[in-house]
Parts: structure tokens; sequence; C-alpha cells
């Protein structure tokens, strides 16, 4: 193996460390939310906003995120990112009330610094890998949100719900430490704007083995003529991860008490039950992108995903006793939902520089609703004494990211 090789496979290592780190910090909370509220004095939809917060960083600190990257470059702002994680977990433990919410919000503008930064990483250094590794790169965010989801219970019950979330602090610190150790100057870096053009094209549906037709010149001058935020895609692209966010962010904070309250789990057994959601997401974001390259109609892969996605809820309303197979199937379809959705971006974009405007548009908009989510279900379910309206509305939420998606679909180039 070439020391070039070696190189990439070191940093490829180190930046899915990072990944590791970039959802469990914000959903360890769910399942010892009740501990948490009991012991600070909160309510349902006061503790919903101990994930809210960090999804609202999502929306309103990405452009200073990219300022920040740009300006002290990824090694370093992820370098900060990871500490600030790691700051963010303690303050969210031992600061009684004020430090829970000013931890929260620490915690999610860090993660907002990786959810940028991981992918201009994976554009400039792998270019022609862009679907394989950001499929990856999903998938281990998926496997630190299960990871925290399944052991933060059985951490609770041995050391108290404090120290459980602090535990987790330690997956940050080791990622910083690869990550300084790595992430300098190396053999594996790309350049210049023809690596992030190559991304570009790599991040097309086909990518990972089929190439789709590049759009027309005529087609492109087209749409260039057209403002982004007057494209109908745009805004179909939003509304759907509005549903997809939303309906993530929800049911991570609150499946935890669904199943307790429903189907009669322990704290322990609820939590590693939700975390079978977070596990099958890891399955999900892998065989999205291998359906696309088969050449599975785009329309086709977006219904199938709507289909489980919208079983959990509708299961958990009609048939509760078989959580087991609403948890998978939802698990599946969030995992894949989220990499498809940002296939289609980055396919319906003619440039680089699209590609990032119009990603941005979308996770600002739809991380926006999401950061309400937790909380709007956490009253809902006080407000009506149980969990049948929060379900509904995951339902209607769903149902709209199934119709827009769709139709974001068809803009897809297939054959």
């Amino acid at each position: 193996m070439s020391a070039r090789a070696r190189a990439g496979g070191a940093l490829l290592g180190a930046l899915l460390l990072v990944a590791l780190t970039l959802r469990g910090p914000l959903v360890a909370p769910a399942p010892v939310i009740d501990q948490v509220a009991g012991t600070l004095g909160l309510t349902s939809s006061a503790a919903g906003l101990l994930t809210g917060l960090g999804v609202l960083c999502f929306a309103t600190l990405t452009p200073l995120a990219a300022l920040a990257l740009g300006r002290a470059g990824t090694t370093r702002m992820l370098a900060l990112a990871l500490l600030a994680i790691l700051g963010g977990t303690l303050l969210r433990s031992f600061g009684g009330v004020p430090g829970a919410f000013v931890g929260t919000v620490v915690v999610g503008a860090a993660i907002t610094v990786g959810n940028v930064g991981v992918p201009v990483v994976v554009a400039r250094d792998f270019p022609t890998r862009v679907p394989r590794v950001m499929g990856l790169y999903s998938a281990v965010m998926n496997a630190g949100a299960w990871l925290t989801t399944l052991g933060t219970a059985p951490l609770a019950g041995l050391v108290g719900w404090r120290w459980a979330l602090t535990a987790w602090g330690l997956l940050a610190l080791l990622a910083l430490v690869v990550w300084l150790r790595v992430a300098g100057d190396g053999p594996w870096r790309a350049t210049g704007r023809a690596a992030t053009r190559a991304a570009a094209v790599a991040a097309a549906p086909g990518a990972a083995g089929a190439a789709l037709p590049a759009p027309t010149a005529a087609a492109t001058a087209a749409r260039r003529r057209v403002p982004l935020v007057r494209r109908p895609v745009t805004w179909l692209l939003c509304l759907t991860f509005v549903g997809q966010a939303s309906s993530y962010m929800g049911v991570t904070a609150w499946l935890p008490s669904v199943l307790h309250d429903a189907s009669g789990l322990g704290r322990g057994g609820a939590g590693a039950a939700a975390s079978l959601f977070q596990l099958f997401g890891v399955l999900g974001s892998v065989l999205a992108p291998a359906a696309l390259a088969r050449r599975v109609p785009p329309r086709a892969v977006v219904l199938g995903i709507a289909a489980c996605w919208l079983s959990l809820p509708l299961g958990l309303l009609l048939a509760p006793g078989a959580w087991v197979a609403w948890a998978v199937l939802g698990g599946l379809a969030q995992g894949a939902n989220f990499v498809v959705l940002f296939t289609v971006v980055a396919a319906v974009a003619d440039s680089p520089a699209e590609v990032r405007r119009l990603s941005a548009t979308v996770q600002t908009v739809g991380y926006a609703v999401a950061a309400a989510t937790p909380s709007v279900l956490g009253a809902l379910h006080e407000a009506t004494a149980g969990w049948t309206a929060p379900l509904v509305a995951v339902v209607g939420l769903l149902g709209l990211a199934a119709t827009t998606h769709t139709l974001a679909a068809g803009r897809l180039p297939h054959r």
C-alpha cells in the first residue's frame, strides 16, 4: 500500500471518529429525559428544548460556521468543535438549569461546525468517492446516536444521569487526539477547484456505480436565469427536509418515553428498544446509495423510504406491541432518506457553488422547524396526557416529506 493510500485511510478513520460525535451528544438526554426533567424541575416542553436548542443552532449558525471554516481552516475548526462538545457536555450535566441550556447551545454550535466541515473535507480529500464516503459519514453519525441511546440509561442506573451524559464526551476527546494527529497537511490532500468539481460530479446519484448524463449547456443557462430561491425544486427540497429533520428529532427525543408508556418497558429497556431506530439508520445510509447505483428509479426509492418511515408512527398508534418492527423500519428509512435527499440536492444543482447554497438553504429552513418539534410534541403530550396527538403530528410531517420528496426526485435523470 502506498504512503498516499495509508494517509488517506488514516484521514478517513479520523474523519469517521469526528462523525461519531456529531449526533450522540445531542440525543443522549432522550433515554433519561424524565430523570433530567425531574431533577431540574422542567416541564415536558422545556425538556424538549434540550434537543431542540441544539437543532436550532444548525439552522442559525450554519453561515457563521462556514465563514469560520473558511478563515481558520477545517483542521483547526474541527478540533475546536470537538473541544466545545466536551466542554458543553460538562456544562450541561453540572451547570444546573442555566448550564443545561447553555451547554446544549455550545454542543449544538460545535456540531454545526462539524456538519459543515466534514462534507468539506470529504469533497476536498475524497473527490472520486464522495457518495461512498458520505454514506459512511451518515452511517457513523447514526451509529453514534445508536450507541448513546442504547447506553445512556444503563450508565445512568450505575452512576446517575449527570455522569452518564458526561461519559459520552470521552468520544469527543478520543476523536480530538486522533484528528490532530492525522489531519494536518499530507499527501492525500486534493487541490483546488478541480477536486471540488469532481466532488460535485461524484455526488450525483449514479456516481457510486453509474454516471448520469450531464445537463446540457442550454438547460444549465436556463436554470441560472432563475434565482435559486424562486426555483420550485428548492422549496420542494426545503419542505422535504422540514418533514425529515422534524420527524427525526421528534422521534429521537421522545421514542424512549413512548415505548416506556405505551409498551410497559422499563427505562433501560425503552432506551435499548429506541436504539434500534438509530442502529438501523446505519444500514439505511448504506443501502440508499447502493439502490441508486443499481439504477433503481429514484421515485421508487423515495416511495419505499416513505412507506417505511410512516410505518413507525402509524405502527405505534395501531399496533404498539410490534414496536420492534416499527423501530427497525423507521430506522432504515430515516438513514436512507437523509442520504437520498442530499443526493438530490447535489444532482439538481449545476455548480459546486450552487450545491453549497442549495444545501445551506435546505438545512436552514429544515432545522429551523425541527428545532421546535421536540418541544411541540412534548407540549402536545402534556396537554393530551397521551402520545396519540404527537404521533399523529409526526404522521403529518412525514406525509409532507413523502409528497415533496417524490416530486423533487422526479427532477433526477434516470436511465
